[in-house]
C-alpha cells in the first residue's frame, strides 16, 4: 500500500513586529501512515534579537518544545523540507540531526555564497557537518500526497507545499510566496523582502492556478497574523 499523508500540525514558535505590522513565525509537521515526520521549516533562532529586515520578534515555544508536546524528540523527524533559509524558516535545522534536508537545488546555490548577506544568519543552521541534502528542481511529488512546488520571486528556489489529506482534502501551504491573504491576487506587489516582483507575481498566478484545480479549501498564507488566529494549531491538527 503507498504512503499516505495523515496528519498536518500547525506551529506559531514567534511574532515578529516591524510597526505598524505585527506576523506570525511559523512552521509545519506532516506525519504519513507509515510512521514518517516530515517538518517544514524550522522556526526562528532562540537567540535572535532582532532579524535583517528589521522585525523585532517575541518567541513562544519553539519548534522542538511544540514537537515534545506531541511526543516527539529531534531525532523522531525524518525530513525537513526547507522552503527557503530565511532566518524565521531556518532558525533551528541543525536541531534535526537525522533529518534528510529537502530544498530546491538553487536555492541552496543561491544562498550558499558567503558574499549573499541575506542568509549569513543561517548559514551554520543548513551547512553543519553531517547535513544529509536531497536536492530537487522545480515542481516534485515528494511523496503521495505531498507536492512541492517551486515558487520563486519572495527569493530564487522558494518551494510551496501542497498537501492532500484523507478529510480535510487539499491544503496548499503558500510560505512566503503569498505571505498573507489580500496579496493572493495576479498582479501581487512585492515587498521590501522581496528579491523579484515579476517572478512573485508569476508564482502567485500559479499558486492560483493550483488551488483552482485541486479545489483547494484552504490556503495557509505565511505570516497573516489574523488568519493565524483562527487555524488550528498544535496540538490540534488537520486530517
Amino acid at each position: 500500500m503507498a504512503t499516505s499523508i495523515q496528519k498536518l500540525s500547525l506551529f506559531q514558535v514567534a511574532t515578529m513586529t516591524i510597526p505598524p505590522l505585527t506576523v506570525p513565525a511559523v512552521c509545519y509537521l506532516v506525519q504519513t501512515d507509515d510512521g514518517k515526520n516530515i517538518l517544514i521549516d524550522s522556526g526562528i533562532p532562540e537567540n535572535i534579537k532582532r532579524t535583517p529586515s528589521g522585525s523585532v520578534p517575541t518567541l513562544g515555544k519553539s519548534v522542538v518544545e511544540q514537537l515534545a508536546l506531541l511526543g516527539l524528540r529531534p531525532e523522531d523527524i525524518h525530513v525537513l523540507v526547507c522552503t527557503h533559509f530565511d532566518v524565521d524558516h531556518a532558525g533551528n535545522h541543525a536541531a534535526f540531526p537525522n533529518a534528510e534536508l529537502v530544498v530546491q537545488k538553487k536555492h541552496y546555490e543561491h544562498a550558499l555564497p558567503s558574499q549573499n548577506p541575506r542568509f549569513a544568519l543561517t548559514r551554520a543552521q543548513w551547512t553543519y557537518p553531517g547535513a544529509r541534502y536531497r536536492f530537487v528542481e522545480g515542481d516534485v511529488e515528494f511523496v503521495p500526497g505531498l507536492e512541492l512546488i517551486a515558487t520563486d520571486g519572495h527569493c530564487l528556489g522558494h518551494q510551496s507545499v501542497l498537501i492532500r489529506l484523507p478529510e480535510s482534502g487539499p491544503i496548499l501551504l503558500a510560505i512566503d510566496a503569498v505571505a498573507s491573504a489580500n496579496s493572493f491576487t495576479p498582479e501581487h506587489q512585492a515587498s521590501p523582502v522581496d528579491e523579484d516582483e515579476e517572478q512573485l507575481k508569476a508564482s502567485t498566478r500559479k499558486l492560483l492556478a493550483v488551488a483552482q484545480r485541486e479545489q483547494v479549501q484552504l490556503v495557509v498564507f505565511g505570516h497573516d497574523l489574523s488568519q493565524w488566529q483562527e487555524l488550528k494549531k498544535a496540538p490540534e491538527y488537520y486530517r
